[in-house]
């Protein structure tokens, strides 16, 4: 069985394809044929050595990936063989609130995770797709379709149509976020260096764009298109470089979704920004399988479609990899396993 291994911190020239033996199943453990992985702005952390988490012996990386079950081991009773599933991001967090035990483990950070011919997981970490979707938009889902889904509808300040959500960039998170706010009768806002982007971005709904090259000051930008008001949900992906224009942004009792630290964590935050317009931060980190059922429940009624960048083979995965870190791509960077 072929799978990729990566030792963390050691670069995406070393991430390399080898054999791995098949193991025999456990009791309530699945055997999922993986035919899609959708790629990450953490699996790029995870090659460079700054994720989360660190571990002394090679992994097979990333989060996100959709398949079909090949075989159940004992005592399974959700599933059975030829059933289409993902698995979500977090094993053990199957529902609720997060606490230490339920995201002890996280795929392709601290275990094995989906980039492999074959994958052996507990069922209770595994969802059904529905119909509508294909694999490929399945694999988009486990990651940073929850991330977007829990920034958004679950632990922001309950949301309701004619809301605003304001999205950083076209990366995967923030262009499925901009999915989903359309979908759900948000109103939009979309910020890219890119104008090519941003007319993509008023394709799929986005109801203002600002190209924060040329607009540097663009939580000003925001709160024009607001008429002073600030965005009700912000997706901060920036880190440092940008929260502090997010909370800006964003409006008297809104929520700023910490997800992401493209330019680095650090930086201060006054409190009093926070303070004075009854405002809140709340740390993303990603979600529960209970969450990627809801995802993809919406998706499914809203026959949304994610939007995939570009589909590599398997044999080109390091290739994907360099093309994600790149940062040209608008959406998903898939890697497809099988037909």
């Amino acid at each position: 069985m072929r799978a990729y291994q990566i030792l963390p911190g050691e670069g995406i020239d070393e991430l390399r394809c080898v054999d791995l033996p098949r193991r025999e199943l456990g009791v309530g453990e699945v055997r999922m044929r993986v035919h899609a992985v959708s790629l990450n702005y953490r699996d790029l952390m995870v090659a460079s050595g700054n994720y989360l988490v660190t571990v002394d012996d090679p992994i097979v990386p990333c989060s996100d990936g959709a398949g079909e079950v090949l075989e159940v081991g004992p005592g399974v009773t959700r599933l059975q063989p030829g059933d289409r599933v993902t698995a979500s991001f977090f094993p053990h967090w199957h529902d609720g609130p997060p606490t230490p035990n339920k995201i002890r483990h996280a795929l392709g950070g601290d275990v094995d995770g989906m980039l492999a011919e074959e994958v052996v997981l507990p069922e209770d970490a595994l969802v059904k797709v529905p119909a509508a979707l294909t694999l490929l938009d399945a694999s988009t889902m486990p990651c940073a379709g929850v991330t977007a889904w829990n920034a958004i509808f679950e632990s922001s300040n309950q949301v309701k149509p004619g809301d605003t959500v304001l999205l950083l960039g076209t990366g995967g998170v923030s262009v499925l976020g901009l999915q989903l706010a359309h979908a759900a009768g948000l109103k939009t806002i979309i910020t890219s260096s890119s104008d090519a982007k941003l007319q993509r971005a008023k394709e799929l709904g986005a109801q203002h764009t600002i190209n924060y090259r040329n607009v540097p000051e663009w939580q000003e930008a925001v709160l024009r298109a607001t008429a002073d008001a600030g965005a009700d949900v912000v997706l901060e992906v920036g880190g440092q470089g940008t929260v502090n224009r997010s909370i800006a942004a964003s409006a008297m009792g809104g929520t700023v979704a910490i997800i992401g630290g493209v330019s680095g964590f650090g930086g201060e935050v006054n409190p009093a920004s926070l303070l004075a317009g009854a405002k809140r931060m709340v740390g993303i980190f990603v979600g529960s399988r209970a969450m990627l059922e809801a995802v993809m429940r919406f998706a499914d009624g809203a026959a949304l479609q994610p939007v995939i960048d570009r589909v590599f083979t398997f044999e080109q995965a390091p290739e994907a990899y360099r093309y994600m870190a790149a940062g040209a791509h608008f959406g998903k960077v898939v890697i497809a396993l099988a037909p």
